[in-house]
């Protein structure tokens, strides 16, 4: 992915791990791993959130894969 491809709120993955984005820097993207807790979505509820940000950094963002939603 590119810095430009990413949105709050948008999810991607990473490491075989599903993750949320919660907030774009101007060369980092700040992200909730929510392939954790996905029984209690009540852990994804912020900010504050219940769950760690991981700052993901410009050497990690080439690496990133939008997920898109499934139309029903």
């Amino acid at each position: 992915m590119k810095m430009e491809e990413f949105e709050i709120g948008s999810e991607f993955m990473m490491s075989d791990k599903r993750w949320r984005c919660t907030d774009i820097g101007t060369r980092v993207i700040v992200a909730i791993c929510i392939s954790q807790h996905e029984d209690d979505p009540s852990w994804f509820n912020g900010p504050p959130y219940a769950v760690a940000e991981t700052v993901i950094d410009e050497n990690d963002i080439p690496v990133c894969e939008l997920q898109t939603q499934n139309a029903d």
